[in-house]
């Protein structure tokens, strides 16, 4: 660890594959995704392409983000962008074991009834690259795009599908919303953060 602290930068399109590269390495172990997809070849195919429908229009919109420059990376969303909702389901439908589906689809529609109705900065993902784990580059992320959010006069949303994470968005001001689970999910949990 260095004594100077985290470059944040905006990722342009041409980092998409770098910065989904960075996620879907930090997801590797996230107790969510690996239960959606167990088998690591699929989760790898099937995370990468996720990441880019969930997030990816945050590239076009200039709030995706970039820590160390690939070392870690967060895909927000700013009011009126959204997450390409139906190219995640088709991805979903042709990568989730059938026996797992129904409680998969019960969570998304769980996360649908908690997500804001109003215009927020939405963050579908965040993560570092696991080599570089224990740098604040997580927290000199969330500083970075609350700031942002606080200047819009905009709540700040996400969901932690990790419980391991809960800490660090709550410290950064994210209180926790209710919990998410269905049949053998793990608890994903929704946070909201009101304006600063």
């Amino acid at each position: 660890m260095t004594d100077q602290p985290p470059t944040i930068r905006a990722a342009t399109p041409e980092d998409r594959d770098r910065a989904i590269n960075t996620i879907v390495l930090g997801f590797s172990s996230d107790p969510f995704c690996r239960w959606m997809w167990p088998e690591s070849h699929v989760y790898l195919d099937a995370m990468t392409r996720v990441a880019g429908a969930f997030g990816g229009n945050a590239f076009e919109a200039g709030s995706a983000l970039l820590a160390n420059e690939s070392k870690a990376a967060a895909l927000w969303l700013p009011p009126g962008v959204h997450p390409d909702g139906d190219q995640m389901d088709a991805i979903i439908g042709e990568t989730i074991d059938e026996d797992r589906m129904e409680n998969v689809g019960a969570v998304f529609e769980e996360m649908d009834r908690y997500h804001p109705e109003e215009d927020i900065w939405y963050l579908p993902l965040i993560a570092a690259d696991p080599a570089h784990i224990g740098q604040g580059l997580g927290g000199a992320l969330m500083k970075h795009a609350t700031q942002r959010a606080d200047a819009d006069g905009k709540i700040a949303y996400l969901e932690s599908s990790n419980p391991q994470n809960i800490s660090l968005y709550q410290r950064h001001g994210f209180e926790i919303m209710g919990e998410i689970r269905h049949g053998d999910s793990p608890v994903m949990t929704p946070m909201i953060r009101e304006p600063r």
